[in-house]
């Protein structure tokens, strides 16, 4: 990233570059020419991640039904041409707000054009997230979810929002019907809730080694050390038909590249129902190809299918992933491969 304070582990000369090639990281060179001595110490290779607001990199906005334009200046905005142009719904992440003299408020995208605020409507917080693997657990499926004193026996007036997610006491079957005990004599459906299905690792898994399980059916992921799990939630994945571009692929992947963000859009989808572009997504990990785990802020319906393939996480589930995963995104870093010593997580999709 631009200004990123690197630290220096030695420098040589080499092809390629007219100064000095300098080694800022493992198996990472940069050319000196693209860099300038800094006075402050770097940040340290291991500095803990810390969370940002509701797992956002950015403040994130949507374009207005009206539309918007983007200027590469902000001094001449809305005097000429613009230089883009933004169509109802899209995207746009912020880095900063600045007034021209009229008082007109701007923000400049993460892709550098000035875009008029009174365009724009900020994107709701969105404050799921999942927890940590203790034992069995759910979450319920829908708003106005009813609770039951005993199997068949509802509890008037006691319900359950969207989301909550609920441990798993007891399993009992009653006229066909599995019914889950949640607290001492409540008990819900189990119909009316998701709970993870566990499954053995993959034989690609190392003794010990991190990594993901994501399950189609039921719309969730686990994180997995080993064989024990870690951490679980929903996620949103393809809703196209099984073997479509919008379905999440079944396999066994490993991440093949880590970008702290990346613009997504379908612009060039000819056949498209509609078009979308979605500015600096937050958290990408791709595992196949153009399919990857990420931060989604335009909706929160998950534990549903919903994506064009990717697998949506809520902004501080991905973010939480993100940092969990290797390989490790070093401040400063705006993207990172795989190397030898330092595989990509391993992704199940089934």
């Amino acid at each position: 990233m631009r200004g990123a304070r690197l630290p220096l582990f030695g420098a040589r000369l080499g092809p390629g570059c007219a100064k000095r090639w300098l080694l800022v990281g493992p198996s990472a060179w940069l050319c000196e020419e693209g860099a300038v001595p800094a006075s402050d110490p770097p940040l340290a290779l291991d500095a803990p991640a810390e969370a940002t607001p509701l797992g956002l990199p950015h403040r994130y906005f949507f374009v207005s039904p009206d539309g918007s334009f983007g200027y590469r200046e902000l001094e001449t905005a809305e005097q000429g041409s613009p230089d883009v142009q933004y169509q109802p719904g899209f995207g746009v992440a912020i880095t900063r707000v600045s007034p021209k003299p009229t008082g007109d408020a701007f923000g400049l995208t993460t892709r550098g054009y000035w875009v008029p605020m009174r365009d724009l409507h900020a994107a709701p917080g969105i404050e799921f997230r999942g927890v940590s693997f203790s034992g069995a657990l759910a979450w319920v499926r829908r708003d106005g979810t009813p609770v039951y004193s005993a199997p068949a026996r509802r509890k008037q007036g006691t319900t359950l929002a969207r989301h909550t997610v609920v441990g798993v006491q007891e399993v009992r079957e009653h006229q066909k019907k599995r019914y889950l005990r949640i607290d001492e004599n409540e008990w819900v459906v189990a119909d009316d809730v998701i709970e993870p299905q566990l499954a053995p690792p993959p034989p690609e898994v190392r003794p010990g080694e991190r990594w993901i399980d994501v399950d189609l059916s039921r719309q969730t992921l686990v994180v997995h050390m080993g064989d024990r799990p870690v951490y679980a939630t929903l996620v949103s994945s393809g809703n196209g038909p099984a073997g479509s571009p919008s379905a999440t692929p079944p396999g066994t992947y490993r991440i093949w590249v880590k970008l702290e963000t990346s613009d997504m859009d379908n612009l060039e989808d000819v056949e498209a129902r509609a078009n979308y572009a979605i500015e600096a997504v937050p958290w990408v990990m791709f595992f196949h190809q153009g399919y990857g785990l990420h931060g989604t802020f335009w909706h929160d319906r998950f534990g549903e299918t919903r994506s064009h393939g990717c697998v949506n996480l809520s902004p501080r589930d991905a973010e939480r992933v993100f940092h969990w995963t290797s390989p490790k995104l070093y401040p400063g870093w705006s993207a990172v491969h795989p190397t030898a010593h330092e595989p990509g997580t391993l992704v199940r999709v089934r």
